[in-house]
């Protein structure tokens, strides 16, 4: 197919991708890299000095430089767009056909359509996931299974929300001056080039999750992003709606100025969870035993850091106009009835807390688990699209509470902790090098972030050489016997050996060595798109 001469497409030609990667998109794409990318590469150093500072004994603490911002009680964010003012119940899932049409069917108000936890980023499921996009919105995404069970979308979809890859992440099979694409502006600008209008004219509008934001200033550049976008493409100016996640210890310091930096743009914040906790043990990860983390069975939400950071989540958004939207129900149903009961009791409890802690809305990722959620928030709402009035004055939040891991109320990493470990991060990595960005493991649904925090808590715990509860100590040798065990096990499962040994050279990289790497997925994305050309 023709196109322009400074964007090279590497990926396989596929049916129907020519109605995507278009010259006119591509040319689109070019000019967002000219705009944006230097800026982008810019930042991401920010990130490792800041890194750096942090490992050399540093802390953090709210910015004094920004301040005002925090101090002004007047300026507001632009809010809800159109069909995003009740988002009491979001699903989350990669935009994989029939999980398209699962997640717009079942009763929520939102789907996160995700380009990034949720999906491997395959050539085919980054392109075919927007033109799944695309026939949703064209209600043209019928499917029928060679079992002949047929899927549609009803006559009340969920609202589209599309979340791209986070900066850090490059897109290999796309070049732009010869350079791999930034894998944010991909997913960004072929959504918003090709469904940004369809959105408006069905009353709608081109909407995003920002994940992985760092500070402030990472949120100013995707405003500017946003601002070129619109002009470029005619689109008017504030059009556009934005919801980012505080998943990040650094970004939970900066919420006032993340919205400000987006204010004619924002519709709210996010608290994402797991990746929270991973990057809490990331940027400490040099601190010593003062910030090892127990279990991750045991870090729930009603542990204080944890509900310093969500409570002050809804204070900021709440004083500022902006939605509060809660953590992911990661738990899917089972078949077991006795299992499912206990599974629906904690999800409950959940969403319940959420709710009378005044959020607006939260995360499920399996259609099973949207009417808990939803009876939860109705319980609070009622016929109330949110609860922007509940402004939470008697929140306050200083950088002890944040950081106050030895506040916790519970004790010693398990045995049994790290087993698991073990077995979600391995488990979950070869799926994801076959493809599968959202894997059931162990009655979990299980994405990237929860895989990370998997990985960084064995590197955190062998690396201090963590006393378990059982009276033995993580070490490398330990972990490393639990990782041939799990293998053993997944082969004896018939799982395909190459992934599988793929895997696990790419956990004891990134959980063994010296250093805690950023992201799993820097090492392993690089590996995954090598791996995915050579077998082209």
């Amino acid at each position: 197919m023709s196109q322009p001469s400074r964007v090279e497409v590497l990926g396989e030609h596929e049916d129907r991708f020519e109605e995507i990667l278009t010259p006119e998109a591509l040319a689109f794409l070019a000019r967002l890299h000219d705009g944006f990318a230097a800026r982008r590469t810019e930042l991401l150093a920010e990130r490792d000095r800041r890194r750096a500072e942090l490992a050399a004994g540093g802390t953090l603490d709210f910015r004094p430089d920004t301040r005002a911002v925090r101090a002004d009680a007047d300026w507001r964010v632009a809010g809800a767009g159109p069909g995003l003012h009740d988002r009491r119940v979001e699903i989350t899932g990669p935009p994989e056909r029939r999980m398209a049409v699962n997640a717009l069917n079942s009763g929520a108000k939102v789907w996160l359509a995700d380009f990034e936890d949720a999906t491997s980023p395959t050539w085919h499921n980054l392109i075919g996931g927007q033109l799944n996009l695309v026939d949703a919105i064209e209600r043209r995404i019928d499917d029928t299974t060679p079992e002949g069970k047929r899927y549609r979308v009803g006559d009340t979809p969920a609202t589209i929300v599309v979340r791209p890859r986070g900066w850090h992440l490059d897109e290999a099979h796309l070049l732009v001056d010869g350079r791999p694409a930034v894998g944010a502006l991909v997913d960004f600008g072929l959504y918003l080039f090709h469904c940004g209008r369809r959105q408006i004219e069905l009353g709608s509008g081109p909407y995003f999750y920002l994940p992985k934001l760092e500070n402030h200033l990472e949120a100013r550049l995707w405003n500017e992003v946003f601002t070129f976008a619109q002009a470029e493409l005619g689109i008017p100016y504030g059009t556009v709606r934005a919801t980012v996640l505080i998943e990040t210890i650094t970004a939970a310091f900066e919420m006032d100025e993340i919205l400000y930096e987006l204010r004619d743009h924002a519709a709210g914040l996010n608290a994402g969870r797991w990746d929270y906790l991973f990057s809490l043990i990331k940027n400490f990860a040099q601190h010593g035993p003062r910030y090892v983390l127990p279990d991750r069975a045991t870090l729930t939400m009603t542990q204080p850091f944890m509900r310093a950071y969500t409570e002050l989540l809804v204070r900021t958004c709440h004083r500022r106009g902006a939605h509060a939207i809660g953590g992911m129900a990661a738990a899917i149903p089972q078949r077991d009835a006795e299992a499912n009961a206990v599974a629906l009791t904690k999800v409950r409890a959940d969403k319940e807390r959420e709710a009378g802690d005044g959020f607006d809305g939260s995360w499920v990722a399996h259609p099973g688990l949207v009417e808990t959620c939803r009876t939860a928030f109705d319980a609070v709402l009622g016929d109330r699209p949110n609860q922007l009035d509940r402004t939470r004055e008697d929140v306050e939040v200083t950088a002890d509470d944040l950081l106050g891991v030895h506040r916790l109320s519970v004790g010693l990493p398990t045995d049994q902790g790290l087993r698991a470990n073990v077995a979600v991060a391995l488990r979950y990595l070869t799926a994801w090098l076959g493809g599968s960005g959202a894997v059931a493991v162990f009655g979990l649904m299980e994405d990237v972030a929860t895989a990370e925090i998997a990985r960084c808590q064995i590197w955190q715990w062998q690396h201090h050489c963590t006393r378990l509860t059982g009276g033995s100590l993580a070490t490398a040798d330990l972990v490393r016997r639990l990782i041939d065990r799990e293998r053993a096990a997944l082969l004896a499962e018939g799982v395909e050996p190459d992934l599988l040994d793929n895997a696990v050279r790419i956990l004891q990289e990134t959980a063994l060595g010296e250093e805690l790497p950023a992201f799993l997925t820097t090492e392993a994305y690089a590996r995954h798109l090598v791996r995915i050309r050579t077998a082209a």
